[in-house]
């Protein structure tokens, strides 16, 4: 029995496609759940995993599976049901899965034969044995997992040249942002692989530099800090020489033990939400608030770099708190907290959320014409209508904070800074570099994005 796993790529994302251009690969992520589906896949069956992100393959050429397996975020989901038309009109079943499907299960069921929803390692085997005996239901409820039963990731599966390699630790986030569809997928409670069976995992991974997929590596509780330090105190002890880059809160900078022992398992940056540089903006997020108000930013950002850890910051515009010169002051905030990297997200309902919910009661969705106009939900287009700016001043706020944060006076700033301290000035270059000539790239997709809400606004 054959069995083709697919992430799909999203046609207007070029930053991704690895064939496009070289620096690419440093921002592209290994389809993680679909290797860990193919590590619960008993031995008869013969697996390939296809990411469309380092390159669309000849499906033509491809040898005829007996069951497709997708999985999709968001703004994957056309592209997905591309796929799923191509393989049915050769009968062969598609079952799909991923946070998409699970909060838009009857759409997708209009493209493919089954859908599984939540995290599918309950459900896999039945899916699969269903599959093998012709009788796919046509919806399957995962849930949630046993995370002491989640099996290693089949790492082996994919052999294209990433800059990093995946693994995960933990599932959940008990913050509940508004705007956020982790909650909705993996639930609040916070949930912990064991050490042993990650650490295993982690021998497995080729690659030197690893991305921790976790959304926050460190949790908030004692026990969770804790359980994160004996993490980090096992790899330490397995000395695999793997370098490490996680996401975390900014609760982070709080325990100098808990910062010494990352740097020392091979921690090299932490990727963290700031969301917004005003109160107001974070009330508004919700889950957040309580642990982002009164904190000196500036203080606990340079308590991870001394350490030796760079620190990558992610905003967004478009709250309803925002108004004209917020991406200026977003970049300014930014230089003050001293961090290496900004990420500068457009606010963007997702389906499941309760943004999406008001926003859609309030006829604040413009691009509606789905599936099509999935493919624009990438958190890098202003899909929606915005309190207090229009579509021409969102993006102008964008291009704003972004060619202000990444001029090349501060990018040289930052770069000699990071040399003065030694914390790898090359990469802090590069990065700099590679999001400066992204933003260039995002300028002028801007561009067609405007004739599209223009043409959209006239009929």
């Amino acid at each position: 029995m054959r069995l083709l796993l697919i992430n799909p790529t999203n046609p207007l994302v070029s930053i991704v496609r690895v064939k496009e251009n070289r620096w690419n690969r440093y921002r592209v992520w290994k389809p993680l759940g679909l290797m860990v589906l193919a590590g619960l896949t008993p031995a008869e069956w013969d697996i390939v995993i296809l990411d469309e992100n380092v390159g669309v393959p000849d499906y033509d050429s491809v040898a005829r599976p007996d069951l497709v397996g997708i999985t999709a975020f968001t703004s994957q989901a056309s592209r997905a049901y591309e796929i799923a038309s191509y393989f049915r009109r050769q009968n062969v079943p598609v079952v799909m899965g991923g946070i998409h499907a699970t909060v838009c299960e009857d759409e997708a069921l209009e493209y493919v034969d089954a859908v599984v929803t939540g995290e599918a390692e309950s459900i896999w085997i039945q899916v699969l044995e269903d599959a093998r005996q012709g009788h796919l239901k046509n919806k399957y409820a995962g849930g949630f997992a046993e995370i002491d039963q989640v099996p290693p990731a089949r790492h082996d599966l994919l052999t294209a040249d990433y800059a990093f390699g995946a693994i995960q630790t933990t599932r959940g986030c008990p913050f509940n942002c508004n705007f956020c569809s982790v909650s909705t997928f993996n639930g609040l409670r916070y949930r912990q692989r064991p050490i042993p069976d990650v650490i295993r995992e982690f021998k497995s991974v080729r690659e030197k530099q690893v991305l921790v997929v976790d959304d926050n590596l460190v949790g908030t509780r004692r026990e969770h800090i804790d359980r994160t330090k004996e993490l980090f105190r096992a790899l330490i002890q397995a000395d695999l020489g793997k370098e490490l880059i996680a996401q975390a809160t900014i609760n982070f900078a709080d325990d100098e033990e808990l910062m010494a022992l990352a740097a020392k398992a091979g921690c090299k940056g932490v990727f963290i939400g700031f969301e917004s540089p005003s109160v107001e903006g974070l009330r508004e997020i919700g889950g957040k608030y309580h642990l982002l108000k009164g904190r000196d930013f500036r203080a606990s950002v340079k308590r991870i770099q001394r350490h030796k850890m760079q620190v990558a910051g992610s905003f967004i515009i478009g709250l309803d708190a925002d108004e004209a010169g917020t991406g200026k002051h977003i970049a300014e905030t930014a230089r003050r907290y001293g961090v290496d990297y900004i990420n500068v997200l457009f606010l963007t309902p997702l389906p499941g959320t309760r943004l999406w919910e008001n926003m859609a009661s309030k006829d604040r969705l413009p691009l509606t014409r789905f599936p099509d106009d999935w493919k624009y939900y990438t958190l890098t287009y202003p899909v929606a209508d915005y309190c207090h700016l229009s579509l021409d001043q969102v993006i102008d706020e964008m291009i704003s904070c972004e060619r202000d944060f990444y001029s090349t006076s501060h990018i040289v700033r930052r770069m000699l800074r990071s040399l003065w301290e030694w914390r790898n000035p090359l990469f802090t270059l590069v990065g700099n570099l590679s999001y400066k000539r992204n933003s260039r790239i995002a300028a002028q997709k801007y561009m067609e994005f405007r004739s599209v809400r223009g043409l959209r606004s006239m009929q």
